[in-house]
């Protein structure tokens, strides 16, 4: 299973795994079967397994027996790497800021690359600008991951500041509710496939939005720089003195 992968077994240690949870214990010979895993590397993923405290051996008369722990075991496996790395996190954290110039810029990509974009204003913890916003944040794909991102910002006391593209009243007409107010909209001519995110120090860009989805070539571009966040801030704000406030319906 691809659970177990991402756990940090090796495919043969979950094939194993899996097996045993499946039919329970046995000797090597029927588990290399059942897992379709060759029994020489049967036996070195088994000790593996046994050091991770995944799987234990049943002593009796014959072949040795194998038997998996209850999968309860795989949250304790989590908890214990996530209290490892919450202890080495503000060391790590400090190393990687050491490093950081005042002013750098950086590409991220897809999914995973909105992800981090939106991790880092979380960490920022200021108010967010944005110019063009499409509802991306708001991709079936990224459901639960905005849910946690909307309270974690909310816990900070972040608000959001929209000038939503026009469409967004017909395409995704429930965006500007779940963001909030203050937002306007754009004029429609004005319409892109861009937009731009205004955070702390950050100045975020993207190519590749839809309304209430990313596209697969979604591209975010990251500058860093307080001058120029503060610029891009300015305008940001000339930009909403000149729309009017959305007509209420």
């Amino acid at each position: 299973m691809d659970v177990f992968q991402e756990l940090g077994m090796s495919v043969n240690e979950a094939r194993i795994y899996e097996a045993l949870i499946t039919y329970g214990g046995s000797g090597v010979s029927t588990i290399s079967l059942r897992s379709k895993v060759h029994r020489r590397n049967a036996y070195d993923a088994l000790h593996r397994l046994i050091e991770k405290g995944l799987v234990y051996e049943v002593f009796q008369q014959g072949e040795t027996v194998y038997e998996a722990v209850a999968p309860g075991k795989l949250m304790e496996f989590v908890k214990e790497k996530e209290l490892k790395l919450t202890s080495a996190m503000p060391h790590l954290l400090s190393i990687y800021q050491s490093h950081r110039a005042p002013q750098r810029a950086y590409i991220y990509k897809g999914l995973e690359g909105m992800k981090n974009f939106l991790r880092e204003a979380l960490k920022v913890g200021e108010d967010m600008y944005e110019f063009g916003s499409k509802g991306g944040w708001f991709d079936p794909r990224l459901d639960t991951f905005i849910t946690w991102f909307l309270a974690e910002a909310k816990k900070k006391k972040m608000k959001f500041h929209h000038i939503f593209d026009w469409d967004v009243q017909t395409k995704v007409p429930h965006v500007p509710k779940l963001v909030g107010k203050p937002y306007k909209f754009a004029p429609k001519k004005y319409t892109s496939e861009s937009a731009i995110e205004v955070f702390g120090d950050h100045v975020v860009t993207f190519t590749g939005l839809g309304f209430g989805k990313v596209e697969d070539d979604l591209t975010v571009f990251v500058m860093v720089s307080p001058r120029l966040a503060e610029s891009y801030r300015t305008w940001w704000k000339m930009m909403w003195d000149l729309l009017p406030n959305p007509k209420k319906k």
